[in-house]
């Protein structure tokens, strides 16, 4: 095994175009090198100047996804915690403004002795650091580092040379993975291999040589052009591999282990590949969502038509679907576009739905209408966070007849606040960051749904969120059939409702969909799913 006062790091590059999947093959890889016995860790640095992506749109930059220490994060990371089970912090994303953040503070400060501040070496300094950060704190082998955008990126450019210089103060124990693209031309019938060489051109002009290529492409490319690329970039024949387009993500690290692509990058750091590859588990876990025949239709209801938006959702069901052997048909729609005039003609094919989490009053009262639909007619239900709170709302209007009945957050004036803001978020003024963020505890009740799922009374599941159900109201609820079946021990803030009298109707003002990993499936959405099948 690695002696452990030699961390080895693995940089993931990309190139020609965004979005090739340079997190996918960062897990693919940290899969790999797990099932081969090794510990490691997996961190992305990200070019944008936010601190973090908490204020983004979903439309901009996908789901925001939250660490069990609260940070918020970049949808990679969920990547990551799906594909290796480890679970990520704050350490684990870092931004271009998280950098200069630390950089300015420590100037006002005067740390830096009246010196002109620049980016090389002062940004560079601080990349260096927050990467070889994990290796100082953690008892890992390897590190697996994704660098976010495309090489060419002004933004991305002091992240390169940091790296550049961490291979040559690290010698061989640092190899770089770059990421590329081979586009299919149809009106010429050719592949063409250019973008990828001037992909590793202009890395190469930054003073970094790929040691590994993946070449992207939606179809097999042939050895002869996997040798063609290696020659032109410089890069052994072997040690250049082909990520085709598959029908899941998770078929990946499959894919990547026939062409060894983790005994490749073992060989550059000179370790021997003498110990097994166990891929049992996760082999089965695929064999088993190709053999599903059974298909369920599951509404997503939500402000956002986006796929990235729900991320952590959407593969979430994926797997439950998959070890309940079925397959799991997604439908978005938009809540902003629904009415009781409409709402069955939108929901009546679907088996279950998931009234989706978000901010905003936009789409609120189609959540709501869509909430009474599923109460009323039995449909099997997931509110999650404003989905939970707008099932609150509902109830409280339809039920416990308190007209006008809403959050604060939508209707600060609302003569029924059953959703108010938290009492400690109540005088905060920064955005960014400042929500109720992370891992919480939950006490559940015996015979509750939730109970069932999880199979025991205590649970920790993350959190984002900065309003919450009103506690007086629970009596109230509660006589009137939606119980309060998961509480926080510290605050008694209400985790989970319920409405036992519906087959499965239950909300969770948590995210249940941040702790779902492909082995380790989450409990709720299992629970979800299972019971969608025998309602079938």
């Amino acid at each position: 095994m690695i002696n452990m006062n030699q961390h080895k790091y693995i940089f993931v590059t990309g190139g020609v175009v965004s979005s090739l999947g340079k997190g996918i093959i960062a897990a693919s890889i940290g899969r790999l090198l797990l099932a081969r016995g090794y510990k490691i860790t997996i961190q992305k640095f990200d070019p944008y100047i936010n601190i973090d992506p908490g204020t983004l749109n979903p439309y901009e930059h996908g789901e925001c996804y939250v660490t069990t220490d609260g940070c918020e994060t970049d949808l990679d990371l969920g990547h990551y915690e799906r594909f290796t089970d480890i679970r990520t912090t704050s350490a684990n994303n870092v931004t271009t403004g998280k950098i200069y953040q630390t950089v300015i503070e420590r100037e006002r400060k005067g740390e830096y002795l009246g010196r002109t501040v620049q980016v090389v070496p002062h940004i560079t300094d601080e990349i260096k650091r927050r990467m070889l950060q994990l290796g100082t704190v953690g008892d890992y082998d390897f590190i697996i580092t994704e660098i976010g955008g495309t090489v060419g990126d002004i933004e991305g450019l002091p992240f390169l040379e940091a790296i550049r210089q961490l291979k040559w103060e690290l010698g061989r124990n640092a190899v770089c993975v770059h990421l590329t693209f081979v586009p299919y031309i149809a009106a010429a019938g050719e592949l063409k291999t250019k973008p990828s060489q001037h992909s590793v051109k202009e890395l190469q002009g930054l003073g970094l040589q790929p040691d590994v290529l993946v070449l992207r492409t939606d179809r097999e490319l042939g050895r002869e052009v996997l040798d063609k690329v290696g020659h032109f970039c410089n890069v052994e024949k072997d040690c250049v591999v082909q990520s085709v387009d598959l029908p899941t993500i998770y078929e990946v690290p499959v894919k990547m282990a026939e062409q060894h692509l983790d005994a490749v990058i073992l060989r550059k750091f000179g370790i021997k590949c003498d110990t097994a590859l166990q891929l049992g588990d996760w082999q089965e876990f695929i064999n088993r969502r190709l053999q599903a025949s059974r298909e369920i239709n599951i509404a997503l209801v939500g402000k956002y038509d986006l796929q990235d938006a729900y991320k952590s959702i959407l593969e979430c069901l994926s797997q439950a679907a998959t070890y309940n052997d079925c397959k799991v048909k997604t439908h978005f729609i938009q809540s902003e576009n629904l009415t009781r005039d409409n709402i069955a003609d939108n929901l009546s094919l679907m088996d279950g739905i998931v009234i989706c989490p978000g901010f905003g009053q936009r789409g609120t009262e189609g959540k709501i209408v869509a909430a009474e639909y599923c109460r009323t007619h039995d449909v099997p239900t997931l509110g999650i966070c404003l989905g939970m709170q707008m099932m609150v709302i509902e109830f409280a209007r339809n039920v416990l007849g308190l007209e006008n009945a809403n959050s604060r957050e939508m209707d600060p004036s609302t003569p029924y606040n059953v959703i108010d803001l938290m009492e400690e978020q109540k005088n905060i003024t920064q955005m960014g960051g400042t929500m109720r963020l992370g891992a919480y505890s939950c006490e559940l009740s015996s015979g509750s749904k939730a109970y069932e799922a999880y199979g025991k009374s205590h649970i920790e599941e993350r959190h984002r969120h900065r309003y919450e159900f009103s506690s007086p109201y629970r009596q109230q609820f509660e006589r009137a059939g939606m119980l309060c079946t998961g509480i926080n021990p510290d605050s008694g803030l209400v985790e989970i409702v319920e409405v036992p009298s519906c087959r499965w109707y239950v909300g969770v003002q948590f995210h249940p969909e941040y702790t779902g990993t492909v082995l380790n499936p989450n409990p709720l959405f299992m629970a979800f799913v299972k019971n969608i099948i025998y309602r079938q």
